[in-house]
């Protein structure tokens, strides 16, 4: 299932992060285990955040995604499926189909 993860790291944790070498090991690491269709870093809230989509195969996934960048970035995740146009296209005639 195609999924959105929004990933906000703390400032002070991430900052150390950067300083210590774990932030590039710590992104490089989990762009290498999703293989995203995209990535895009920016600020939100006053924090560095990362949106991320990749394909999630299973729920029991989830740990596995989330824990690396708990413990030394202390971040905030939030996951979501998300949809492409066509993916909405499609969905909106089945809908109509149903109606």
């Amino acid at each position: 299932m195609r999924t959105l993860m929004k990933v906000q790291m703390d400032t002070e944790a991430a900052s150390e992060a950067i300083k210590n070498g774990t932030m590039q090991t710590v992104l490089q690491s989990t762009m290498d285990s999703l293989k995203p269709e995209a990535a895009y870093f920016t600020t939100e809230d006053g924090m560095r955040t990362a949106f991320i989509v990749f394909d999630l195969q299973e729920p029991a996934q989830l740990p596995t995604i989330a824990e690396p960048l708990f413990r030394p970035l202390k971040a905030k995740i939030f996951m979501s499926p998300v949809m492409t146009a066509e993916d909405v296209q499609a969905g909106l005639q089945q809908l109509a189909k149903s109606m």
